[in-house]
């Protein structure tokens, strides 16, 4: 074997991988580099040096009066307590759904999966909305049914408790994905043994499936957390009419309200949100890195749990937490949006779709938001999966210290809350060095926010599919004279596009309908569909704001249902909600 290899090296008819992979690498990386330095790194520098020096001075007395006022430091409490209440309501709900999905044998498993997916592709904004329009005196549904409170009645999500619950419903998704991936790994017979040695209930729980659902179950948890922190959507629908400001809340009203050392006050409070998720990401790590819980070998059957007789219990349960959760909220929203005036009683006499008309066809606003939204999502996915394929084989297949270090720093923007990553592209793009061009106000500053903030995402998919992938297959190509353009065009991409595919659809999906970071970076003309409803609902249009979300409810199921009845002629892994 080693002669071979030895062969192989001198012979002239067989070129070293290694020494023609890493002459191919050096002429790639740097290409593959520059834009993931313009879009992920340089915004955050430049952050980084707003919030220490105030027009090139330094400005340690600037930051001690801001992180030494109360109002920081009473929404620095409020994002924590809602953020960490949140992601506990986010743990339960996801948990259980995980855990009772993927281990026990209820019925019709692939559309209780589908429609507990639909919370996290439906903006935050619009949860909000329907929740707001199901509770209350002027909640159109319940004055139909006769249920509504009394009028003067106070609204009850106007409050902290009623941001945190909207928060563990939208991000319980998150929990539930990443704890399946890892109990659909558990073996039936490592439990089978475990319960023939005398592990029984809770035991076997305690002691066999949760510490080797451990890291699914951490990492949900922290990103959960991290997304609740800087959600945007949710506390800004629910806590500015009650006066409750979050550290994402306080930088738009903060931005909003202009003034000469506005940028530096949002930068120092963007450092300020930006140090919490990166200690929570940390906090994740070491969790992570405490624990060495493994499977040795492959798995064989997945563990299914019979439940007998309380199966029909159970599958009633989770049907009555989706239709809390899913389908009740939504019946609000159409609601609002069939009434003339909100506050109006529905009934079969005044129902109208004057709403649904006058968005579609009078304001040409709504047609722009859906272009804007569209072209921008699919822009960013397209060309995200183009970086992402060469910049994963580079990654994968020639890890170095550079390498390793682009890994970590491709995390950082999605890592950082919304609000973040808008106050850096606005420092830095409100004048592009060199060539002297201002992008604020434009939609091209969106779309470099698009690109950093969901580039991780298009990438770890393909990663991990480069990482399946056998070495011999790209050896033998090489060996047979093909460079490495051909190598990844013939062989590599054409095996790891289903996970590009994945990439780019969650891409699409989750850029369709984003808010927190286009609230901050949008203009007249180039508002979002994120824009559009919460702009609508915050100026008393709450019937038009209704029928918008309606609409847009309507475009992202119909989206997934193309999807979902599509996967079963795609390749395995490309719908990422059946992986």
């Amino acid at each position: 074997m080693q002669a071979a290899s030895r062969l192989r090296g001198f012979m002239p008819g067989f070129a070293s991988p290694t020494v023609g992979n890493r002459s191919s690498d050096r002429l790639l990386l740097p290409w593959l580099l520059l834009p993931v330095f313009v879009i992920s790194i340089l915004p955050i520098v430049r952050l980084a040096i707003e919030g220490v020096f105030i027009g090139g001075v330094p400005s340690a007395d600037y930051i001690r009066d801001v992180l030494g006022s109360l109002t920081t430091w009473r929404a620095t409490a409020n994002s924590l307590y809602t953020a960490g209440l949140g992601t506990i309501i986010s743990l339960l709900i996801g948990g259980a759904f995980a855990f009772l999905v993927a281990l026990t044998d209820i019925r019709a498993k692939a559309v209780l999966v589908f429609c507990f997916m639909i919370p996290m592709m439906i903006p935050p904004q619009i949860t909000a909305l329907a929740w707001v329009q199901l509770t209350g005196p002027s909640s159109a549904l319940l004055n139909a049914l006769g249920m509504a409170p009394a009028m003067g009645s106070p609204q009850p999500f106007y409050s902290a408790e009623g941001i945190a619950l909207l928060l563990g419903i939208q991000h319980a998704s998150i929990v539930f994905l990443t704890l399946r991936a890892n109990l659909r790994l558990l073996p039936r017979e490592q439990i089978e043994a475990a319960r023939l040695a005398g592990a029984r209930g809770g035991r076997l729980w305690w002691q066999i499936i949760l510490p080797l659902t451990s890291p699914g179950l951490i990492a949900g948890t922290a990103m959960a957390f991290v997304t609740a922190l800087g959600n945007f959507g949710i506390p800004a629908m629910l806590g500015i009419p009650a006066n409750y400001s979050t550290l994402p809340t306080l930088i738009y009203q903060k931005l909003a309200g202009f003034g000469p050392s506005v940028l530096g006050e949002v930068s120092v409070l963007a450092m300020l949100i930006g140090a919490i998720a990166i200690c929570g990401v940390a906090l994740h790590h070491r969790l992570l890195g405490k624990r060495d819980y493994r499977l040795m070998g492959m798995v064989g059957r997945p563990l299914d749990i019979r439940l007998g007789q309380r199966r029909t219990l159970v599958e009633a349960v989770l049907w009555a937490v989706l239709m809390a959760i899913l389908v009740i909220p939504l019946m609000a929203l159409i609601a609002t949006a069939l009434v003339p005036a909100f506050g109006v009683k529905l009934s079969l006499a005044n129902y109208s779709f004057d709403a649904f008309y006058e968005v579609l066809f009078v304001q040409p606003s709504t047609i722009r938001a859906f272009h804007n939204s569209f072209m921008l999502s699919v822009g960013a996915a397209v060309t995200l999966v183009a970086i992402c394929l060469p910049l994963a084989y580079v990654i994968v297949r020639r890890p170095t210290r550079l390498t390793h270090m682009v890994n970590l720093l491709v995390e950082v923007p999605y890592a950082l809350p919304g609000v973040v990553l808008a106050i850096a592209c606005i420092l830095l793009f409100i004048r592009v060095p060199v060539i002297d061009v201002s992008l604020y106000g434009t939609l091209a500053i969106i779309f470099v926010a698009y690109l950093a903030r969901f580039l991780v995402i298009a990438l770890r998919p393909v990663m991990n599919s480069f990482s399946q992938l056998d070495p011999a297959l790209e050896e033998a190509a090489q060996a047979c004279g093909a460079g490495l353009g051909r190598r990844l065009r013939d062989i590599l991409l054409p095996l790891a596009a289903p996970s590009a595919a994945a990439g780019a659809l969650l891409v699409f999906l989750t850029a369709f309908n984003e808010l927190t970071v286009s609230a901050l970076l949008w203009s007249a003309g180039n508002e979002t569909l994120g824009v559009l409803i919460f702009n609508l609902d915050d100026s008393g249009d709450t019937v038009l704001a209704s029928a918008v979300a309606v609409l847009v409810v309507l475009v992202v199921i119909a989206l997934m249902s193309c999807f979902q009845l599509a996967s079963r002629r795609l390749p395995k892994g490309v719908v990422p909600w059946q992986t």
